[in-house]
């Protein structure tokens, strides 16, 4: 199971209503660390489905969202919960890291 796209259009309805933490990857194609990290996101997408939501971002298509959350470089990953930004993770990392960072919705 692949992340989602959500757009400047249906953001508040996909990430801000969300029931369940959900994941937002700020992402652009031009991007090597962005593309490396995909993956990793995806699997951590199908193997925590129950827990939390992954989606992506393209910051290129979907400027408002991005400068609205300030996104200066990417990737930038921010954890979603009651429609606040609850954790930031800045740069691809490797998967035990990634999970790691985000134990407190895993668990």
């Amino acid at each position: 199971m692949s992340a989602r796209e959500v757009t400047d259009q249906s953001f508040a309805e996909d990430v801000l209503a969300s029931d369940k933490p959900i994941m937002v990857d700020f992402w652009a194609e031009w991007c090597g660390p962005c593309r490396a990290v995909s993956p990793i996101l995806d699997q951590i997408a199908t193997e925590h489905a129950e827990k939390i939501d992954v989606v992506k971002l393209n910051v290129d298509h979907n400027p408002e969202t991005a400068m609205k959350y300030q996104i200066t470089s990417i990737p930038t990953m921010k954890v979603f919960k009651g429609g606040e930004v609850v954790k930031t993770v800045i740069g691809a990392k490797p998967k035990p890291a990634l999970e790691s960072d985000l134990k407190e919705f895993l668990a």
